[in-house]
Order: C-alpha cells, then structure tokens, then sequence
C-alpha cells in the first residue's frame, strides 16, 4: 500500500485581502513543507474568502484573484499546493481548485455542483464545471472535488468519470457552522471514503464572515471510513498526515473525459511519523460558545474595530453578550454603558455593577431619566392629552441607543446589540432602540439557549461570572412599572417551540397546533413573527449558529397577506 504525506490546511481569510490571504498561504505551505508533506490543501476560494458575492460580478476582482495565485505560485517551488480561487471566464467566472507546482498553476479543477440554498447563492455567480479532475502526483492518483460535490446526492463513481482508477479524494470546503453540523460532516465523509475504498482528505476554513462562522475540523479518513486525522475547530491549524493509499483498480476503466493533472513532489528528508490526531469531542453548548466568541472578534477585528460598546442592564442576554466580548476582545477591550431610569430596579442596578467587576470590563454610567422628561416635555403639545403607553416605553429604549452611538461616534467603537432570537423573531424589540448596533451577537440564540449558554460561562469559568441573580430574576425590559417580558410574550421554553417549527422547520399552523399547542397562542405567535419581517429587515448582523437564521436563511417579503 502506497502512503502519500498530506497537509490540510485551514486558514481564516479576510474577504477581499488577496494580498494577506496569499501571504498566509505561502507560509503555512513552508511550515507544511518542513513537516515533510508532499502536498499542501486549502480550503474553498481561500485566496479571496468565501462567500465573495457581488464582489464576484466585478471583472478586476476576478483578474486580480488569478493575478494573485499566478504570484503565488512562484512562492511555492518546493511543494504541491492546491487552493481556492474564483477564476475568470468569458461570461462569468468558476469556483476552482487551482493546482500550483513548479512556479506556475499546472491545472484546476472546476466546480461541478454548485449550491443554491440557505445560504448558498452560488448559481447567481458561477459558472459549473463540466468535468472530474484527477490529480496524479508521484504516481498516485486523487480525484479533486470542492464541497458541494460530495455533498450532492450523485454517484460518486460517475462523478469521477466512470469507475476511474483513483486511489483517494481531495475536498475543498466553505462549510459554514451551524450546531451539530460537525456530525453530519463525519458521516457524509465515511460514506463517502467507503463509495470510494480510498482515503478522503476533507479541509475546511475557519473564521467570521460577516453573519457566517466557518469551524474548521478539516479530517482524514481512511478508506474504510475511519477518520484517522482531524484539525481543530474554531482555530486556524495545519493537519499534516501520512495517508495510506489503496492500490489502483487496475480493472477500473479509465478516468474518461476526466482532466489530469500531472506533478511531482520530491521526498523529503526522513522525518518522524506525525502522531494521530483524533477528533476532538465538543459539547452542543460549547461549540455554539466558541462559534458565537469567533464570530464576534472576526467581525470586529476585521472591519477595523478594536474596542466595543455594549449596554449592560443587569439582564441576562446583555450580561452574555458581556461574556463573550470579553472572551473574543480581551476585557481591556469592552466597554459596558449602564442606563438606569426611575423603573430601573435595585436588582438590576447592583447585578450590573457585579457583572462588570467580574468580567474586569470598564462601566460608565450615565442615567436616562432627566432626558426622558425631557423628551417628554419638548413632545408635549405634540403628544395631546392622554397617558403615554408604548411610545414611551419606546422611547426610554431610544435615548439608550442614542448614548451608545454617541460613544461609538467619539470614540471609534463597535455597538454590540444584545438581543436575542426569541425577541427579534416576534418583534419584542424596539426599532432603532435596543435593536441598535453594528453586530448582534445573540441575533441567531433562542432564549432557552441563551439560559444555557449563561450556565456554561459559568461552569467553564468555576465562579458565577453571571451572578446567580441575573440566571433567576424574572426577564424584564424594565420601561414601565413592574413590566415582565410575560405581560406581553408566553414562557419562553414555550415561545420558543413553537417557533423552531415555524421559523426553522417552515411547518404550517395547522401541523403545530396538533402537535398540541394552544391553536390561539400559535396563531397569535406565527402572526407576529409575520408581522415583524420589517424589524429584521433593519437589525445588525450576527452569528448564524442555527440550521436557519433570520436574514441569510430565511427571506421572506415585508409586504405579505399569505397567512
């Protein structure tokens, strides 16, 4: 049996930094090149970040990504490198796996099937390929392939041009998180490897963009389906392994209209066996936890933000989103503004000032009520007679967002929005209130999840972090006397069923209501998730953690009568 030293390598691009993207690249093929592996793989369009968008609809965008890995692979002489990249065609351009060896780009392979759901758009940009490409490298043969080409639901035999004489697989990802997707990769990979009675060599990229999170854990499975090497989650990383390669099925018929590429790579000097690398086990909570940590410094760091802002009311999802600046900035980093007003509560006051002691975050105060009265008095005539109700509730919300904006303004800092998916699905949340921010940080986190994501901050920390009376107070916007987010919404274990089956799972009203919920209280909670697109529409950006989430996922038109 024949054994080929393989890197994968998962780096964190910048969208857009060709230039930085490139650098990293060249360096982490050195590093793999000390490490004795004969070929080095990068993930899916890893020179330009994925997803590019519309970037992909501008001509120079695309020249300068093939002018990028043209330089590039002058750099990188001395091994085998397979990489990402969005190459320019006559009308459009392809999502291809560029092979560079010996100082230039010795072939690519262009993307067969391409995704066009959920997140995925792209049959707006790219062009598909038209044919399998087998890699012959020191007389081995591996078929190429970029993501959703094992994804598909195809014959992996036909894909690869007939019952090719290929020994293992290569995959480029752009694999976004979701919780427990890491699972559905493992399977789809072993099932994949035993298809094909030949090793698969999976690698994927990592990091923030934008709303999305990619989490890595690129792997290696035998052709038994054994994963035998996996890199780390979250992480940048460089998995480096000797895989075993079957011998060719020298009855198999030939590649067909397959494309070849043809290279060699020297034997390095001896070097030690590289040790196994097994995958590491994660919780639901924490991978969710780290996705969330990630997501949030990616965003930040990435768009030329050092420090942020956030709001800290002495309720639960402020004090979480505190948690994870903290862990995705450093708390030097994180500033924390405390509003109180006259409906402010003790409780609230002093959780506050703990939460901020413990995270080590800087706290400012500055109180909201004089300039509600303010408000109140300069509105008025404007307003009539007649008690206030939701306007001013409203209102309160607003002058806090403008106090977070004036300090993001004087100082150059990020708004961190702390609301969550419960609140932003039925629109318990105030439009350009506390719905305002650059970054939503819990915009994709239900509220039972939220409760436990609090209780994991502080298991993993061995001290409440989150003082136990943030865990157990009753959840309030605290706008009006003795409010409680139940006044208005049903108990959140409840709220939040029924909707991961409207929201996530599109089931119609009828099919929850036999599910045995209260038929009232599903019309009512499908009507205003409904009624409220118009609020999403407008909200920050944030972590995409669920199997669908407001915004990339889930379109739906602000003007809509279909009930």
């Amino acid at each position: 049996m024949a054994e080929l030293r393989i890197a994968l390598a998962q780096t964190n691009p910048t969208m857009g930094d060709l230039t930085g993207n490139a650098q990293r690249i060249a360096e982490l093929s050195s590093q793999a090149r000390k490490a004795g592996a004969q070929l080095v793989v990068f993930g899916e369009l890893a020179i330009c970040g994925y997803p590019p968008e519309d970037l992909l609809l501008k001509r120079h965008f695309l020249e300068d990504n093939l002018r990028t890995v043209q330089e590039l692979a002058g750099q990188c002489r001395d091994i085998p490198v397979i990489v990402g990249l969005a190459e320019p065609a006559e009308h459009g351009c392809y999502n291809c796996a560029a092979v560079l060896a010996d100082g230039k780009i010795a072939g690519v392979y262009r993307k067969i099937h391409l995704p066009n759901y959920g997140v995925f758009d792209e049959r707006r940009y790219f062009l598909p390929g038209d044919s399998p490409t087998i890699l012959r490298i020191n007389g081995q043969q591996l078929a190429l392939t970029i993501c959703e080409d094992i994804w598909a639901d195809v014959d992996l035999a036909k894909l690869l041009g007939g019952k090719a004489r290929v020994q293992g697989l290569i995959n480029i990802s752009a694999s976004p998180f979701h919780a427990g997707k890491m699972s559905l990769r493992q399977e789809l990979l072993t099932e994949r490897a035993r298809q094909l009675a030949g090793p698969v060599c999976y690698v994927n990229l990592v990091g923030g963009q934008d709303e999305l999170v990619f989490d890595g854990g690129s792997m290696i499975t035998d052709a038994a389906g054994r994963i035998i090497a996996a890199g780390r989650r979250f992480a940048e990383d460089l998995l480096v392994a000797d895989v075993p390669l079957p011998a060719p099925d020298k009855k198999g018929k030939s590649p067909g209209k397959a494309r070849r590429i043809t290279v060699e790579s020297k034997p390095p000097a001896k070097i030690p066996a590289i040790p196994a690398r097994p995958v590491a086990k994660m919780s639901n909570l924490q991978e969710i936890y780290d996705a969330l940590v990630l997501g949030t410094r990616d965003y930040t760091m990435k768009n030329g933000f050092s420090k942020v802002v956030l709001g800290l009311s002495g309720g639960i999802d402020s004090g979480l989103t505190a948690a994870i600046a903290v862990d995705a900035m450093g708390a030097e980093n994180v500033i924390a503004l405390t509003m109180p007003s006259q409906y402010s509560s003790a409780g609230t006051r002093s959780d506050t000032v703990a939460m901020a002691e413990n995270l080590g975050i800087k706290l400012i105060t500055v109180g909201v009520q004089e300039v509600f009265e303010k408000y109140l008095e300069v509105l008025s005539e404007a307003y009539g007679s007649g008690r206030g109700k939701l306007e001013n509730e409203n209102l309160q919300a607003r002058i806090r967002a403008n106090m977070l904006m004036a300090l993001s303004n004087r100082f150059g800092w990020l708004v961190l929005a702390t609301g969550n998916k419960s609140e932003v699905a039925v629109g318990y949340c105030t439009l350009y209130g506390d719905m305002v921010g650059g970054f939503g940080v819990l915009k994709d986190v239900f509220k039972t999840t939220v409760y436990k994501l609090s209780g994991y901050v502080n298991d993993k920390a061995g001290r409440a972090l989150i003082p136990a009376s943030i865990l157990e107070r009753a959840p309030s916007a605290e706008l009006r006397p003795d409010q409680k987010d139940s006044d208005s919404l049903p108990p959140y274990d409840l709220l939040d069923e029924i909707l991961k089956r409207y929201v996530e799972e599109d089931k119609a009203l009828d099919d929850i209501i036999a599910e045995g919920f209260e038929a009232d209280l599903v019309r009512e909670v499908t009507r205003l998730v409904d009624h409220n697109e118009f609020k999403r529409r407008q909200s920050a950006p944030g972590v995409k953690i669920t199997p669908k989430a407001f915004g990339r996922d889930r379109r739906l038109p602000i003007t809509n009568r279909y009930r």
